[in-house]
Order: C-alpha cells, then sequence, then structure tokens
C-alpha cells in the first residue's frame, strides 16, 4: 500500500506520532476532520475534471465544423456604397457626354475653317 509516497512503515510512524501528539480522544476527530477534507478535495476534483472535459469537447467539435466564409457587404454599408457607385456612374456619363460635345465642337470649327480657307 502506497499513497502519496509514503509506505506502510511510514503510515504507522506517523500515527504514533501523531497519537503522542494529540491523545487518544483527539486523535478520532482529527482523523474525521481529515477524512471530510480529502472527500471535498475529491469532489472538486472530479467535478473539475468533468468540466473541463466538457469544454474540451465543445471547443473540439466546434473546431472540428468547418468554418462558412462569406463576402457579403453590411446592408447599411452595402446601401450607402451603391448610392455611391450610382453617383459616380452618373458624373462618368457627363464627364463623357461633355468630352464627346466638345471634340464634336472642335470638329466643326476645324470644318469651318477649312471651308473658309477653301473659299
Amino acid at each position: 500500500m502506497n499513497i502519496f509516497g509514503i509506505g506502510l512503515p511510514e503510515m504507522g510512524l506517523i500515527m504514533i506520532v501523531a497519537l503522542l501528539v494529540f491523545g487518544p480522544k483527539k486523535l478520532p476527530e482529527i482523523g474525521r476532520s481529515m477524512g471530510k477534507a480529502l472527500k471535498s478535495f475529491q469532489d472538486a476534483s472530479k467535478e473539475f475534471e468533468t468540466e473541463f472535459k466538457k469544454e474540451a469537447d465543445r471547443l473540439e467539435k466546434s473546431v472540428g465544423e468547418p468554418m462558412k466564409a462569406t463576402l457579403e457587404k453590411p446592408r447599411a454599408l452595402a446601401a450607402d456604397a451603391d448610392e455611391k457607385s450610382d453617383v459616380a456612374e452618373a458624373e462618368i456619363a457627363e464627364t463623357a457626354d461633355e468630352a464627346v460635345s466638345e471634340e464634336g465642337a472642335e470638329e466643326g470649327e476645324a470644318q469651318a475653317a477649312s471651308s473658309a480657307e477653301a473659299a
């Protein structure tokens, strides 16, 4: 029998010293309180172990599931981005229309100048 690395002869020696120090009347009370303390320690240890195992199983289950990646914009940001892109497209279209009308005006002036020189 080996408890906490202490064999049977060492346990007997400790019991004799305890009997001499505390006396025969206090020894049963001390033994009872030591037993209760040891029992509560074992219960707490078992409870901690079961809670630890539950949490480890939960984490293992969540890690085992594949992760889902989505690239969707949040709705509020998506609405703002759509409005901004619509405004930007309208500005681009206006700029392109202005550039076309300026080119047309320049071509018209060039044709008028060439016809005036020809005349």
